[in-house]
């Protein structure tokens, strides 16, 4: 089944689920930028903050669901400040404690400060009031498939998917702490078709948290596709521990941010042959090395195969187009990559890239 058909419309979990937003929505204010994007044309909502600040990384989420919001609302600027690194800033403006969360009204560097809850809905509830607009918190698609009685079993059971399934209960204050995170280890993995990041309301489907012997929440549970008895997940409640933990299990190569890592298409079984291709003297050694390389990439299967298809032709390009073909070629890539572009063609030019580092002759 694919995850876009699935049903996301839990509504006891949409009381509490925290979507991801994109961070560059709010904008990043310093000591150099903060007067002229701050009591000029338009108000301004701005959190002052600290990296390490533990009630500012529970803010984040919230605060960039607000950002995205409002990204489109011309008289109103959604901003941040890192008072460990902008320290004079923060004092010019009395902060103290973090979060610090304070108004600018339009042509005003004299601000008013927050005093509501901390979160998207209560803080653009503010904003409408103080900036005279009318914009309403979003919440964009999800990427975690939810799961349901009607359709459990056809989804975790799946011999051909790896399934990280979260039992949760939407009264859980756990949960609700672990659903942001949640959310950004669904977005980071979800290009990869054998990958599902699920979850099940375990209070409302009672039967099946019993099935699996879930007890408390969040209960986390791994089903591999040569496993559907489902594994216990024991680890690290951080996206990076989730992350790696996906990465080790389904062999995969995704970063928190769902982008590809340096190790993505690198096939060890053709290293050595490549070494070997790179460093030939001569155009009668190069051929022989490249007709090993070919009858090694076509013992390949599975993904690996056509990894080793991507090595047989940047050899061959090598042949043709001289030496410095690789060294040019990835700083082609690393062009367009720095582009927008969507998450294929950035997976795509990503595998070429690592697979033509390899053939560099100073690697």
């Amino acid at each position: 089944m694919s995850r876009s058909r699935i049903s996301f419309g839990v509504a006891a979990f949409a009381l509490f689920l925290i979507a991801s937003a994109s961070a560059e929505d709010v904008v990043v204010l310093t000591d150099n930028n903060f007067e002229k994007e701050v009591g000029q044309d338009r108000g301004a909502l701005v959190e002052f903050y600290a990296p390490w600040c533990g009630h500012c990384k529970k803010l984040a989420p919230e605060y960039e669901k607000l950002g995205s919001s409002f990204k489109r609302a011309k008289s109103v600027l959604i901003g941040k400040v890192d008072c460990d690194e902008h320290k004079s800033l923060c004092s010019k403006y009395d902060v103290s404690g973090y979060p610090t969360i304070k108004w600018f009204p339009k042509g005003s560097l004299e601000p008013k400060k927050y005093e509501g809850a901390r979160n998207a809905e209560a803080l653009a509830e503010f904003v409408n009031k103080e900036g005279g607009t009318n914009v309403r918190i979003v919440a964009p698609p999800s990427n975690v498939v939810v799961l349901t009685s009607d359709n459990f079993d056809e989804v975790v059971l799946d011999e051909k998917k790896d399934i990280l399934v979260e039992f949760y209960a939407p009264w859980c204050g756990h949960c609700k702490n672990l659903a942001p995170t949640y959310e950004k280890l669904a977005a980071a993995f979800k290009t990869e078709e054998d990958v599902v990041i699920a979850n099940l309301d375990a209070d409302k489907h009672k039967d099946l948290a019993e099935r699996y012997g879930v007890s408390g929440y969040p209960t986390l549970k791994f089903f591999p596709k040569n496993n559907k008895a489902g594994e216990d997940y024991d680890g690290g409640r951080d996206l990076d521990e989730f992350v790696t933990f996906i990465n080790e299990k389904c062999g995969t190569y995704r970063d928190e941010k769902g982008q590809l890592t340096s190790e993505a298409g690198i096939v060890k079984e053709l290293d050595s042959l490549v070494k070997e291709y790179v460093s030939a003297s001569s155009s009668e050694e190069k051929e022989s090395i490249y007709k090993r390389l070919e009858a090694e990439a076509g013992k390949l299967t599975g993904s690996a195969a056509r990894y080793g298809q991507m090595y047989m032709k940047v050899a061959k390009s090598c042949q043709e187009k001289g030496s410095d073909y690789a060294k040019n070629e990835i700083q082609r890539l690393e062009r367009m990559l720095a582009k927008s572009i969507s998450s294929t063609k950035a997976d795509e030019f990503t595998l070429k890239k690592n697979i033509l580092s390899t053939f560099v002759q100073d690697q």
